[in-house]
């Protein structure tokens, strides 16, 4: 159980990196918000999904 939060925190911690570069990126590349909004809103949707099962599982490990 505890390498199943371990890993969920390292995918959350990857995907908090590529956002942080890639929402900025595209917010300033012109033309690019259009093409890609609906890949940047789903990626937020992963990102607060996976904090909420995280936390879920990590609260029966301690």
């Amino acid at each position: 159980m505890i390498l199943v939060v371990q890993l969920l925190v390292l995918t959350l911690v990857i995907l908090s990196i590529i956002l942080v570069i890639s929402i900025p990126v595209t917010l300033a590349s012109p033309g690019q918000w259009e093409k890609s909004k609906n890949l940047v809103y789903t990626s937020i949707g992963v990102w607060i999904g996976l904090i909420i099962v995280t936390g879920i599982l990590n609260s029966f490990i301690a």
